[in-house]
């Protein structure tokens, strides 16, 4: 008997009902996902997502009561499993990596809405990192600049080993220490013991770093361009 494919469960937040109502149209429409609440305000979006526990959350990066960034904060403190994916009409490296700082895992110009919605919400549900090709072009940017930096430059020489690599690849891809410990056959406390010698090693202070990291040095694939 075949198997039965779970529908990936959707959350929408945004303070505007038609705002909402167009991003339900397009998941919707999508076989095998299903939008299973919305919220209209921050708070009702941490709310919603503890009780219903969607598998992503998409929320607009400006609402009443509580901002995307803090509710991507208590999202991931009350559902870990959530990923989040966040919707801005900010183009800025900084919003950017505040928006990784705070947990999400994608980052979507709301100008770019219709035509990445559906890519962005299938990297995030894989666990990967998504960024439109504008913003990653934003980010590719701050790449070039951090590497005429000498602090950011000596870390550049620096290399790790093989499995350095390993870790740093999963930790980029958003494992958790748990799943790389599983990954790879080692205790959790092993995995720990590597990711503080990574980060003090190449100078890194911050997973939003380290995925720069690994993608300036094609470790893992720039956002947006996998498949």
């Amino acid at each position: 008997m075949p198997k039965v494919r779970k529908k990936l469960r959707l959350l929408v937040a945004d303070d505007h009902e038609l705002v909402r109502h167009g991003i339900r149209g397009l998941l919707q429409a999508h076989s095998g996902w299903e939008v299973i609440g919305e919220a209209s305000t921050g708070k009702e979006a941490v709310l919603k997502s503890k009780n219903l526990q969607p598998d992503v959350a998409i929320l607009d990066i400006t609402m009443p009561s509580l901002d995307g960034l803090e509710a991507t904060r208590q999202i991931a403190e009350a559902s870990p499993q959530t990923k989040v994916l966040i919707l801005t009409m900010h183009e800025s490296d900084q919003m950017v990596r505040r928006v990784l700082e705070a947990g999400a895992r994608g980052y979507v110009l709301k100008s770019d809405l219709a035509g990445q919605l559906v890519k962005a919400v299938e990297h995030v549900s894989r666990g990967n990192v998504f960024l439109t090709p504008k913003v990653s072009e934003i980010v590719l940017q701050g790449f070039l600049k951090a590497e005429s930096d000498p602090k950011q430059s000596e870390s550049a020489r620096v290399r790790p080993t093989p499995r350095e690599l390993e870790i740093i690849k999963l930790l980029a891809m958003g494992k958790a220490n748990k799943e790389i410990s599983v990954a790879l056959g080692i205790t959790v406390r092993t995995v720990e013991t590597h990711r503080a010698k990574i980060m003090m090693k190449l100078g890194l202070h911050s997973l939003t770093e380290l995925i720069h990291y690994a993608i300036r040095h094609e470790i893992i694939p720039a956002p947006g361009v996998s498949d």
